[in-house]
C-alpha cells in the first residue's frame, strides 16, 4: 500500500500536497477489497495487505484519526495493541479522502468510489441546479438523493450477490438521505446503545456463510468538536469506544475479520485572530465571492461570474503559506478529489479550493456561527486529519 510522503510537503506547491491514496490505500478501497475476496463480481482487492475472510465487519468510529489513536494508548489499550501485529490482528493507516469530512468519507466507504465520482465533495457545496449551498451531512436543502448520488453502494451489490449484508447504527440514521446514498443495501438494524450495536453486529456476522456488516459510533467526533481532542470528555469517549471494539472482537464468529476505521482525524484550532481567519470580517477574502462552501479547514469558494481568477489571486496572496489554494481545474488535475471527476460533480467543486496546511481555519462568524465556535475541526490533507486507522482482528 502506497501512502503520500507527508514529511516532504511544501505549503505552496500544489503538486506536493499529500493527495489521498485513492486506488491503493484510501477509505474508498476498503469495501471493494473485502467483497472482492467474498466473490462479488466487479471488484478488485486493491489493498493487498487485507487477507480474505468469509465474514467481514467494519466498525467506523467517527473522528478517530490515526495520530490521535497513537497518542493515547492508555485510553485505548485494546486498539493500541492492534497497531502492531498482536492479538491476532494488525494495524495500519489509510487515507480518508479529500475533504476529510464525514459526509464525503461515508460516501467513499459505502460506494467504494472517490469524491469526484460519488459526488459528495465536501461538507457544503453548491448545487448547480439551484445555485444554493447544499449541506451534504444534513441534506439541506433537500434534493432527490439518487439523482445527487446515482451509483449503487457496495452493500447493495454484495446483497445482490448473496452476501448477508447489514448496517447496525443509531435508529435516527435509518431513513436519512445520506444513509440511502452511502450506506444502504441489505438490512438496517437500529440500536441506540453502543453495547447493543456491537452485540447485534456480531449476531449479524454469524447470520450468513458470507457476511458484510457495518456499524458506527459518533461521539468521539462530537466531543472533539465541542471540547477538543485530548479534552477529558474526548478521552472518556475514546475509553468507552475502545471497550466496544474489544467487546465486538471477543464475539466474532468463526472465519471473521473485524476492521476498525474512521472517517477523519481532528485538530484543535486556537481561539485567536491569527488562527481563525473570519471571512465575514475580511473584505479582501469576500471580494468577488458569491458563496462560501466547505468548512473551516477545507473551503469551496464560488465566485461571482467572471471573478474566479481574481478571487484565486487574492486568496493566494492573503492566505500565504497557511493554505494550499487551487483553482477548480488545478485541484482536479492534482487528484485532490480522485483520479477523475464525473461531469455532474464538476460544478459542485468551488471555483477556488483552499485546504489548510497550518493550524488555522477560515471561519464565518455570521453565516456559520455554530461551526465557527467548534474547538476541534477537520477537512484538510494534513496527516492529523487525513490518516485514519485500519485495525484488523481475525477469528
Amino acid at each position: 500500500m502506497s501512502l503520500p510522503a507527508w514529511d516532504d510537503v511544501q505549503p505552496l506547491a500544489l503538486d506536493t500536497a499529500p493527495v489521498p491514496a485513492y486506488g491503493s490505500g484510501s477509505l474508498a478501497d476498503l469495501l471493494p477489497t473485502l467483497v472482492a475476496h467474498q466473490g462479488v463480481d466487479g471488484f478488485a482487492p486493491v489493498i493487498p495487505e487485507l487477507a480474505p475472510a468469509d465474514r467481514n465487519c467494519v466498525f467506523l468510529i467517527d473522528g478517530l484519526g490515526w495520530e490521535q489513536l497513537k497518542a493515547h494508548p492508555a485510553e485505548a489499550p485494546f486498539m493500541a495493541s492492534l497497531l502492531q501485529s498482536s492479538r491476532g490482528g494488525t494495524g495500519q493507516p489509510v487515507t480518508a479522502g479529500f475533504p476529510a469530512t464525514t459526509a464525503t468519507s461515508l460516501a467513499s466507504v459505502g460506494t467504494g468510489l472517490p469524491p469526484g465520482a460519488h459526488g459528495l465533495p465536501g461538507y457544503a457545496v453548491r448545487d448547480p441546479a439551484t445555485g444554493q449551498l447544499m449541506n451534504q451531512l444534513r441534506w439541506n436543502p433537500w434534493t432527490e438523493p439518487h439523482a445527487w448520488q446515482p451509483y449503487p453502494t457496495v452493500f447493495q451489490r454484495a446483497h445482490d450477490a448473496g452476501v448477508h449484508t447489514a448496517q447496525v447504527s443509531s435508529p435516527t440514521f435509518e431513513h436519512t438521505p445520506l444513509t440511502k446514498v452511502a450506506l444502504s443495501g441489505g438490512t438496517f438494524r437500529g440500536r441506540a446503545s453502543g453495547e447493543d450495536r456491537v452485540d447485534l453486529a456480531a449476531k449479524q456476522l454469524a447470520a450468513g456463510d458470507r457476511s458484510l456488516v457495518y456499524t458506527y459510533y459518533a461521539q468521539v467526533d462530537g466531543k472533539g468538536h465541542r471540547f477538543g481532542v485530548d479534552s477529558d470528555a474526548w478521552r472518556g469517549q475514546l475509553m468507552y469506544v475502545d471497550r466496544l471494539v474489544q467487546r465486538l472482537a471477543e464475539q466474532l464468529p468463526p472465519r471473521s475479520a473485524l476492521y476498525v476505521t474512521a472517517d477523519h482525524g481532528m485538530i484543535d484550532i486556537p481561539f485567536d485572530d491569527a488562527s481563525r481567519i473570519d471571512f465575514d470580517e475580511d473584505w479582501e477574502l469576500r471580494a468577488g465571492v458569491a458563496l462560501l462552501g466547505g468548512e473551516g479547514r477545507a473551503r469551496h469558494v464560488y465566485a461571482v461570474p467572471g471573478a474566479a481568477n481574481d478571487v484565486l489571486t487574492v486568496w493566494r496572496e492573503v492566505l500565504g503559506e497557511q493554505f494550499w489554494v487551487a483553482g477548480r481545474d488545478e485541484a482536479i488535475a492534482a487528484g485532490w478529489f480522485g483520479p477523475h471527476i464525473d461531469q455532474r460533480v464538476y460544478d459542485r467543486i468551488g471555483d477556488v479550493v483552499a485546504a489548510a496546511h497550518d493550524d488555522v481555519a477560515i471561519i464565518a462568524s455570521e453565516r456559520e456561527p455554530k461551526e465557527s465556535a467548534l474547538v476541534g475541526m477537520h477537512g484538510s490533507m494534513t496527516p492529523v486529519e487525513q490518516l485514519v486507522p485500519l485495525l484488523e482482528v481475525r477469528s
